[in-house]
This record gives C-alpha cells, structure tokens and sequence, in this order.
C-alpha cells in the first residue's frame, strides 16, 4: 500500500463511541497508524472500543464531554496545549435524528438540541481548534454530514436544517481555507447505525424498511475512508441519498413532494406523527 497524505496523523473524531466514528477511528489507526483522540460521553461504550482495539490501543485516547457545550472545547483546547498534542486532522461526526414529525409538534427546546449537536457542536469545535490544526503541514476538516443536507422531506424539517446549515459553513470553510486547510463534506443516507434510537417506532415493518434503504455501516465505514483518502471535497453516499442529490438539484419542489408522498403511502408507525392528524 502507498504512502498517503492521513498517514500517522492525530485525528480528533466527535461521535467516535460507536456507528461511523468508531468505523473510521479503527480505519485509520489500523491501516494508516494513525493516533486518534475520540470524543463522546459514554465512557462504557468507549472502554469497549479500546477493548476490541486490541495491539492498536496504544494508538487511542478518548476524553469525555458534552460537543454541544461551547466551553468545553475550549477545556479541551487546553488539554492539547497542556499535553503538547498537536491535532491535525478534526472529523466532526456526532450528531442525532430526531423524531420523523410535524414541525409544530417539536418545542423550540427540542429543535435548539437537535441544532447544538448537529451543528454548533461543529462550529465550536472547528473555531476552538483551527488555529492548532493550521500549525500542521496538511490540516484537514472533515464534516459527515447527511443527505437531508441535499433534500428536505415532510417530517424532518429540524434534521434538514441542522444539516444543511453543517454543509453550508463547510462549504464557505472549502473557499476560505482553500489552499491552508482540506476541508471535506461526507453525506451519508440511512446507515445500519443506531441512529433511529430516538424514534418511537421500532415495528417489524417499519424496521424492515429501514433495513432495506439503509448501507451496511462497514460499507459505509469504507466509502467514508477512500473520500479521505483521496481528499474528495464532496462525497454523497447510499443509493437513497444518490436520488436525493440528484432530485435535490434538478426538482428540488417536485422531488421533495415525492419522496414525501412514498412515506406518506407506505402508512409506517415511524411517520405516523408527520401524515396524521
């Protein structure tokens, strides 16, 4: 295998407890001998991935806290300083879907969490620590995203806009930073994760469909890697989130009612909050 640019870098990944960030963590500790700080909240879930880490343990570290919480990045901040860590690579992969429902139904409680974690968790953590990754020969800030980023459908008006506010800053980043810093936008469609652990559905049926239209995570793990790999500013992943792109951008109004309206047929538990009354 050839020399590539992520080699042996420190990598920084939010969300790393567990899904896509434990999948790219173990990638790039294991293939690129990359030393890799993880960050979540549950330390059980991460004791678990230095466990399977094996040999490669030496190679991870994890510190816990709350992404959506502005000061704490910058305690972290001071972690790195205090350690002489020098970060040079930041993955933002945390994130939530909130439940599929009527934008009326959500509180603005509600909606200001799904906004701090999908997206001020990546404008605190990407303004707290680009001045330590411009200090490095190839920084790089990679956003994973989503492919309600693409397209908005009926029930996901929270979600869509937490995504697409994430890919617009990274977008803005890409023209700033052009030339200083690679800055990458990664938008998955539904991945074999536990990210439907906030829905209240979870019937055979609507778990079945799930099933169908969701990438496996390790296929997902994989596709995520070779955009890094390759530095690609833009990577749209899973066969939902390919039409969503394509419809998303030749007939945003009309292809937005459609997928709506193929939810709305299918007369799952999981929408049921969005098409009922």
């Amino acid at each position: 295998m050839g020399k590539n640019w992520i080699d042996n870098k420190t990598v920084i990944i939010t969300g790393a407890s567990g899904g896509m960030g434990k999948g790219v963590a173990e990638k790039l500790i294991k293939e690129h001998g990359c030393t890799v700080i993880g960050i979540a909240r549950s330390e059980e879930k991460m004791k678990k991935v230095v466990e399977e880490l094996g040999d490669y343990a030496g190679k991870f570290s994890y510190r816990l806290f709350d992404v959506a919480v502005e000061q704490n990045w910058a305690d972290f901040v001071n972690y790195l300083n205090e350690n002489n860590i020098k970060p040079e690579v930041l993955i933002n992969n945390a994130g939530i879907l909130p439940k599929f429902s009527k934008f009326q139904n959500y509180t603005v409680e509600y909606i200001k969490s799904a906004m701090d974690i999908n997206f001020y968790s990546a404008v605190y953590s990407i303004h707290a620590l680009l001045p330590l990754l411009l200090e490095s020969d190839s920084p790089a800030i990679i956003n994973v995203d989503s492919s309600a980023a693409l397209m908005t459908l009926a029930g996901t008006s929270v979600y869509s806009a937490s995504k697409a506010a994430l890919k617009s800053l990274s977008e803005a980043l890409r023209e700033e930073l052009r030339g200083k810093c690679y800055v990458g936008i990664i938008c998955p469609g539904f991945t074999k994760t536990d990210i439907f652990r906030n829905q209240d559905s979870t019937d055979a049926k609507g778990q079945k469909m799930l099933n169908m239209v969701s990438t496996p995570c390790d296929k997902m793990v994989k596709m995520i890697m070779n955009d890094i790999k390759t530095k690609k500013a833009l990577g749209v992943h899973g066969f939902d989130a390919a039409f969503m792109n394509y419809f998303g951008r030749v007939m945003p109004v009309l292809g937005g009612r459609l997928f709506s309206n193929v939810m709305k047929m299918s007369k799952l538990p999981l929408f049921d909050a969005v098409f009922k009354d």
